[in-house]
């Protein structure tokens, strides 16, 4: 092996283990984060209608196709993904053993030899495929102006978190073109094995032919370290971006609530209360639980069960809750994207800080600080955001525990809200008039 190989593979390692070290750094604390949630109990019964989610829904793009352009546009991006991480396979293996194209190897000479140059193919036809789309979504959101793109809560750093994401994915095509035309035009010219017929790369190759051995092969190795680097660069960028969602929908779909749309969680303890006023034998009253007594809704993060903290940095802010809810609609301030952002950003706030501070440290904010009453006042538990999430994000679940804190701890409700509690408690209906008198259309009917 002679050295410059040798250089390459110490490079190599370098910058594979430096980059995958920090990274999982960083991962790391965001589990961390995940984790300051309750924890939630969930039945394994359910495990087979959460797999059957998962695989539906996250990874076959299931709710995606509501809106079919986009979907499609997607679909070219998500599968150019998953077929190019064969290449990459491929260079980390030829990058540690110092080899080159090391999958064709393996497969020279057995009957999937064919194979190698159908998935490279496949992989190259994905990509153009990739790159048209990757053009059109960076038209759509800077040019067209997409409602749903151009809301408050995208600008900043979501609007340009969403093009750099966009711009990394070009430069990967670009370092796999540069990969395969050079090493097709090395392959022209001797220098490499024949690996057959790759139908873009290889008509590309045509224009290169009165290229020197040298600059093709410093074209081929650029292509080569290029892709790997804005790899290592992409996996070290996903956990400060929205596409962190690559990773976190597969776990978000998993354990998102399996109960009905629509569908409120009860609070025990009010249940409790409700059950004994009903009952007109009432069981002996149990001794009082001594202890600070359970709070009600969600005031921090620590309020809030992980799965829910998961699902905030899950969060793909493609802005479908937003674009159909109906109090956005009427331009009230509600949007449902800007809450569950809003989670996701107190969460790495309180992260930072007790990375920072120590875990003693308390900055006296809560989430109230980033989200505002008349926000979650406006929402009408219509349900349209949670149905619209392409990953079962369930923005209204935090809305309500929200609400529920400021209504049954801080007592803080609107007027109107409060004469509508007064005449449910006093008159079981919404309405102001004595409950004797709830019947009376009948007998008028009746007359």
């Amino acid at each position: 092996m002679d050295i410059a190989r040798i250089i390459q593979i110490i490079l190599f390692i370098a910058v594979a283990g430096g980059g995958g070290f920090i990274a999982f750094k960083k991962f790391m604390e965001i589990r961390v984060n995940i984790l300051r949630g309750k924890e939630v109990e969930f039945d394994p019964a359910d495990n087979g209608q959460r797999w059957k989610n998962m695989f539906m829904i996250a990874f076959g793009q299931k709710k995606m196709f509501k809106n079919w352009i986009p979907a499609v546009l997607h679909l070219f991006i998500y599968v150019a993904f998953l077929f190019t991480q064969i290449e990459l396979l491929e260079i980390i293996i030829d990058g540690i053993t110092g080899s080159h194209r090391a999958i064709w190897h393996v497969l020279e000479g057995s009957f999937l030899g064919g194979l190698y140059t159908l998935i490279i193919n496949f992989i190259e036809i994905l990509s153009v495929l990739a790159f048209v789309a990757t053009i059109i979504f960076l038209v759509r959101r800077n040019l067209l102006k997409i409602p749903r793109f151009v809301k408050p809560e995208m600008k900043g750093w979501p609007k340009l978190d969403g093009n750099i994401i966009l711009y990394l994915e070009i430069c990967l095509l670009i370092g796999v073109f540069c990969m395969n035309v050079g090493d097709k035009a090395l392959q022209a010219k001797g220098v490499y094995h024949e690996t057959g017929t790759f139908l873009i790369s290889g008509a590309f190759a045509n224009l290169f032919t009165g290229w020197s051995t040298t600059a093709l092969m410093i074209m081929e190795r650029f292509g080569w370290w290029f892709h790997f680097c804005v790899v290592i660069a992409f996996l070290n960028y996903l956990p400060y971006s929205k596409h962190l969602h690559i990773l976190l929908a597969f776990p978000n779909t998993f354990f998102a609530s399996l109960k009905p749309k629509g569908e409120i969680a009860n609070m025990p303890a009010i249940t409790k209360e409700i059950k004994l006023m009903m009952d007109p034998n009432p069981p002996a009253e149990e001794p009082a639980d001594e202890g600070e007594p359970a709070g009600f809704g969600a005031k921090d993060i620590e309020d809030f069960g992980w799965p829910t903290l998961l699902s905030a940095y899950s969060c793909t802010e493609c802005g479908r809750c937003t674009a159909n809810c109906p109090a956005n609609q009427t331009d009230k301030k509600l949007s449902p994207r800007a809450i569950v952002m809003a989670v996701r950003d107190r969460a790495e706030e309180k992260g930072k800080n007790e990375k920072e501070k120590g875990k003693e440290f308390d900055d006296g904010k809560s989430l109230f600080d980033y989200i505002s009453k008349e926000e979650i006042n406006a929402c009408t538990t219509c349900n349209a955001c949670v149905e619209e999430c392409p990953i079962n994000i369930n923005p209204l679940s935090m809305i309500i525990e929200l609400r529920r804190y400021k209504i049954m701890e801080e007592a803080d409700s609107t007027e109107e809200w409060n004469l509508m509690f007064n005449n449910t408690e006093n008159n079981g209906a919404v309405w102001q008039f004595n409950p004797s008198d709830r019947a009376k259309w009948v007998n008028e009917m009746e007359s």
